[in-house]
């Protein structure tokens, strides 16, 4: 998220915690629903939130300062973190590090964060499941990675298309050159659509398997996604709402993220 976001919300449940960035995508910003089990990362968890209805706690903060607290409690014995009110809201980091007495060393670290109030809540749910064209699963992202940090030297764009015969191709062009990079024999994920929906919603299962669906996205913006991928997803899902959006969908035993990357106008 430090990579991708300046500034980000985290949400507090007694099951989960979410890092969100809802960016106007129409508008061609960007947006990201990240989704930790508080169970896998906490030995204690205790909260208590806005109400018992809504037992929920919405942060404003800077994902940056949150890096830089853990990066240096990396070799720490244990550490608590609190929702504490000094001179402002704060996340308080106590970190317990190891000393070469007997006695342990204890180090705080204080992050701002904005308190969201409950009335500006549905702002940051979380967003709809694009119908989408074609969904694939991409290939390596350290391979991909590669071949898009070579094509930003030639272009602020970039063609990412598939179809649903396990094709995608990555492309740029200008007035000197076009460049392809091709990938074959990837898989498809099958997703379950609701029955009731109608025949326009359900037009991606009628597409014909070998048509492409093709966004036109920043190359950059795409090349920072990949660059920031550091959790080593299992898998990788790309959905393609034609000329529309890019979906990508990591999965990890522990973390699920969503990222919505929107078209530009080429």
């Amino acid at each position: 998220m430090a990579k991708l976001a300046k500034t980000c919300t985290l949400r507090l449940t007694t099951t989960k915690l979410y890092f969100i960035l809802s960016e106007k995508v129409v508008n061609g910003g960007i947006a990201i629903w990240c989704e930790l089990t508080q169970g896998h990362f906490f030995n204690e968890y205790n909260m208590d939130g806005y109400s018992e209805e809504f037992n929920e706690i919405y942060l404003d903060l800077t994902p940056d300062n949150l890096l830089r607290s853990l990066k240096s409690s990396q070799n720490a014995k244990s550490i608590k973190i609190k929702l504490t009110k000094k001179h402002a809201p704060c996340l308080t980091f106590e970190v317990e590090l190891p000393s070469l007495s007997s006695n342990s060393r204890l180090v705080t670290h204080d992050i701002p964060v904005n308190v969201i109030p409950h009335r500006l809540w549905d702002d940051y749910k979380e967003p709809d499941m694009p119908d989408f064209d074609v969904s694939i699963y991409m290939p390596p992202l350290k391979l991909l990675r590669s071949v898009v940090d070579r094509m930003k030297n030639l272009s602020n764009f970039v063609l990412l298309s598939a179809n649903q015969r396990g094709q995608m191709k990555v492309k740029v062009q200008t007035d000197l050159v076009t460049v392809t990079t091709y990938f074959n024999d990837l898989d498809h994920p099958t997703w379950r659509r609701d029955d009731s929906q109608s025949q326009e919603d359900r037009g991606s299962l009628q597409r014909d398997p070998a048509q492409f669906a093709e966004v036109h996205v920043d190359i950059r913006k795409l090349a920072q996604f990949l660059s920031s991928q550091q959790v080593n997803p299992l898998k990788v899902i790309c959905n393609i709402v034609d000329n529309r959006i890019a979906h990508f969908f990591l999965l990890h035993e522990d973390v699920s993220l969503q990222y919505f990357m929107p078209v530009v106008s080429t």
